[in-house]
């Protein structure tokens, strides 16, 4: 089991698992992650993959004679019959002490499973040799689930006295007994048995490019792919990042099947996509929402040193230099100033995926460190990729937050932690967006973090209102021979508008020409729509927004000139001044 060449077969989260057996590190392991995914084996016959059940009986502990397994719906299981056999032998010599028939009729429940488990072992580690055993816990949440104390169930209760009294015993380590929970998220066990000392976790990380390249190699031969994909195994490795081995074979079987119907159908980018963004969307419980962006930042109006200081990034990036590249960006200004579709344009135009993160708390007990545990998981396996959070100030909460047992400080401090991995820089790119950055605490947008904050403002010339004008116009597919809107509407009619508020007025024109069934947007629909627009925001919010975004920018080149000699704490001054008005009202 531990010899060198047998270690070098296994995948790094195995090879540590029998490295902590053998020396005694622990007896009480718990792996976590992507237990449904399928193991790769190397042996004399060539690379197989295996499910973790089979992976763990058959390959890990096939040295041991006895392996048994428990689970609420099955109770108690065996490796085979000889250890079936062992284990019954020794039950009836149980049954003969206590008066019981439990060899005649297994039990199912959890305590009574776990008290004939408890004297299965005694019994063992007092043989002359002991007898190695192994206790394997699929589907663990169930059996020890996350609770607080005051909450635990009797039966909850006993099965984790057991587990911890097992943890805790010298001489179940010394003679080889082992316990393996497997779960998919941590957050889901009681943490009393997660804290003991005792308890090692191991996780179960999803494959990585080499790895997904090895499978595709493996399950399919290199003429399938001529034959059957418009994407070579290499790319498609590229594509099918976060997803794993069963998901992938999934994709390829789906191909199969595509050509049983139609020979001509093949394996295209566009299915790969699709497929992968259901997967991820999936996997993640409804909690991320997969974006391919269809726009670059030429789509983007105005902002020019904006977009010149992300396409430098961009450029970094591209050159393989992630040292240049901020951990995160800060996107704050007034409503409606294109901060989401400015994010989602430097994420295409940085050949990102997008994923945007929806609102994973809950109202049960662990379940919000549990969905959060998920998808941070799922955002390390999908790298190279940006993740949105909008309205980060609502999304994010901060630390001081009570009334939830701690829930909330414990999440976002995780949050923190994994935003200020450098380890990710320049594979992970996080955009916090919101209209209200002075909300965002600071530890979420110090330097380490979100660490360039670009404000956006509403275009300030009437040239580059038309700018923006051009680009609703593609956007929208509209008709119309009016080139500027100085032509059809006064300064004060569209300085002030937001692009959100230049897209209302002009669906409002094209409605004007479709209910006047006119071939295209006539300058008087046009008139018309700006003369009746009123914007739908207090004035006040949004000058308290502008002058939030202005105080929160980390670039004075990235300001309009109006604002570059702005003193600071004129600025703060006038914003606590709106504060107080606002809630007066």
């Amino acid at each position: 089991m531990s010899s060198p060449a047998f270690l070098d077969s296994l995948p790094p989260w195995a090879a540590e698992l029998v490295r902590s057996i053998r020396s005694k590190r622990a007896n009480t392991f718990v792996l976590h992650g992507v237990p449904a995914d399928l193991v790769p084996v190397r042996g004399a016959a060539g690379l197989r993959f295996l499910g973790l059940d089979a992976f763990l009986t058959d390959e890990l502990f096939s040295a041991f004679p006895s392996i048994l397994t428990y689970n609420r719906a099955e109770g108690l299981g065996f490796s085979g019959q000889p250890a079936r056999a062992h284990f019954l032998e020794r039950l009836r010599a149980y049954d003969a002490v206590h008066g019981t028939t439990w060899a005649d009729r297994l039990p199912r429940d959890a305590p009574n499973c776990f008290a004939l488990l408890d004297a299965y072992f005694r019994q063992c580690t007092s043989l002359s040799p002991a007898r190695p055993v192994v206790l394997l816990l699929p589907f663990a949440e169930t059996v020890v689930p996350a609770s607080e104390a005051g909450y635990r169930s009797p039966e909850d209760r006993t099965v984790l006295v057991y587990l911890r009294k097992w943890s805790q015993d010298p001489v179940l380590l010394a003679k080889n007994v082992v316990i393996v929970l497997v779960t998919e998220s941590l957050a889901e066990l009681d943490p009393k048995l997660l804290r003991a000392h005792a308890t090692q976790e191991i996780e179960i990380l999803r494959p990585d490019q080499g790895e997904r390249l090895t499978y595709l190699q493996a399950v399919r031969a290199p003429d399938w792919y001529e034959r059957t994909s418009d994407l070579p195994p290499v790319r498609l490795a590229e594509m099918t990042a976060g997803m794993t081995r069963v998901q992938i074979g999934q994709i390829l079987d789906g191909a199969d099947a595509a050509r049983e119907t139609d020979p001509a159908a093949r394996l295209t980018r566009d299915v790969v996509r699709k497929l992968k963004k259901e997967v991820i969307e999936t996997e993640g419980l409804g909690l991320l929402e997969y974006v391919e962006p269809k726009f670059d930042l030429s789509m983007v109006a105005g902002m020019p040193m904006v977009k010149d200081r992300l396409r430098r990034a961009a450029r970094a990036i591209a050159r393989g230099n992630p040292a240049a590249v901020p951990m995160g960006y800060l996107v704050c200004g007034p409503v409606g100033s294109a901060k989401t579709f400015l994010v989602e344009c430097f994420s295409n135009e940085i050949g990102f995926p997008c994923v945007k993160l929806k609102n994973f708390r809950s109202m049960w007990v662990g379940s919000t460190e549990s969905n959060l545990e998920r998808i941070l998981k799922i955002l390390a396996s999908l790298t190279p990729v940006g993740v949105v959070i909008d309205e980060a100030d609502a999304a994010l909460g901060n630390r001081e937050q009570q009334g939830d047992s701690g829930t909330q400080s414990r999440v976002f401090a995780q949050i923190a932690s994994f935003m200020g991995d450098t380890r990710n820089r320049g594979r992970i790119l996080w955009f916090l967006i919101t209209a209200r950055p002075d909300l965002l605490p600071i530890d979420l947008k110090r330097q380490g973090r979100a660490e360039e904050h670009i404000p956006l403002f509403y275009p300030e010339t009437v040239e580059e209102v038309d700018e923006v004008y051009q680009v609703m116009k593609k956007k929208l597919g509209m008709k119309t021979a009016v080139e500027r809107l100085g032509d059809v509407a006064e300064a004060d009619q569209i300085l002030g508008l937001s692009g959100s508020d230049l897209e209302a007025v002009l669906v409002r024109a094209i409605l004007e020409a479709e209910a006047a069934e006119a071939p295209e947007v006539l300058p008087e629909h046009l008139k018309r729509a700006f003369s009746d627009f009123i914007p739908a925001t207090n004035s006040r919010e949004r000058e308290m927004q502008i002058l939030c975004a202005v105080l929160e920018s980390t670039s004075r080149e990235l300001l309009p000139e109006r604002y570059r000699s702005l003193d600071r704490g004129e600025v703060q001054a006038r914003i606590a001044e709106i504060k107080r008005e606002l809630r007066l009202l």
